[in-house]
């Protein structure tokens, strides 16, 4: 594999190019060499709280970045269109923040956070805003109604400045302990987010490259698609984890600016 025949590179965020609002050395850069070289750069992440516009604001204002919507890809794009197909007009019980339930409803879609014996589906998100009564209630609808069960995605923790804090996974952990149910994860490592973005750009999996760090949803993410994949040492997973993992990736470098340097050489040999 050659970094510098890849014409789509998608990039998990956190932890993987930057930390909270902090970019890792190299990033910058690295963004830039792509676009460059006439490459494109999507950001997948499995968090979603934030809506794409709200990524877009967010890179112009924390990182001075000009980026466009179809740049993102969420965990959270794909479960609203994932909803869309699948049960329009049916009711959802829905664990979420409040900007992600106003999101599902702006499409048209028929969310309830409150008890509801006859939902045709139960959905749990990552909840920056959850609180011990949500907990209860998702309780509740697991173990009262037999409705599918499905959640954006199966991290179980998401980098913060001092080390890192419940993502999504966990809260589902904590669910499955009390009501034994698990859920359908939609987001990574399902393909479906390098799907999407290669409908959208028109490259082909030779040209497609995912880059993250964690193994399980980010390199899983890649396998599953059939695409290359570059582990970054700079977020969540060591160089240890490689001698269990079953997920093997592509290129194990130490960080964003790594990637670039070898970027860099490659374009000059």
């Amino acid at each position: 594999m050659q970094i510098s025949e890849k014409k789509l590179f998608l990039f998990d965020i956190d932890g993987t190019l930057a930390l909270g609002d902090t970019m890792f050395p190299g990033s910058r850069e690295l963004l830039d060499a792509i676009r460059a070289k006439g490459g494109v750069s999507v950001f997948l992440t499995n968090n979603s709280t934030r809506s794409r516009e709200d990524y877009v604001r967010r890179f112009a204002e924390v990182f001075g970045l000009e980026t466009r919507p179809e740049q993102f890809i969420t965990s959270g794009t794909v479960t609203t269109a994932f909803l869309t197909e699948h049960f329009l007009g049916k009711w959802i019980y829905c664990l979420a923040t409040a900007s992600y339930v106003a999101e599902l409803r702006a499409k048209g879609l028929q969310v309830t956070e409150e008890i509801c014996p006859d939902a045709d589906c139960i959905l749990v998100a990552y909840d920056s805003e959850i609180t011990y009564e949500k907990l209860c209630r998702a309780s509740e609808m697991l173990q009262t109604c037999d409705a599918p069960y499905y959640a954006t995605n199966p991290d179980l923790r998401c980098p913060a400045p001092f080390g890192f804090i419940p993502d999504c996974g966990s809260i589902c952990e904590m669910l499955q302990v009390t009501t034994g149910r698990t859920p359908i994860y939609l987001g990574k490592p399902a393909p479906e987010m390098v799907f999407c973005a290669q409908r959208t750009f028109g490259f082909s999996s030779e040209e497609t490259i995912v880059v993250g760090d964690r193994l399980y949803t980010d390199i899983a993410c890649g396998i599953n698609a059939g695409v290359d994949t570059a582990l970054l040492l700079c977020g969540e997973a060591a160089r240890a984890d490689l001698e269990t993992t079953q997920y093997r990736p592509t290129r194990v470098l130490a960080d964003p600016a790594a990637l670039y340097a070898e970027l860099l050489t490659e374009k000059m040999v």
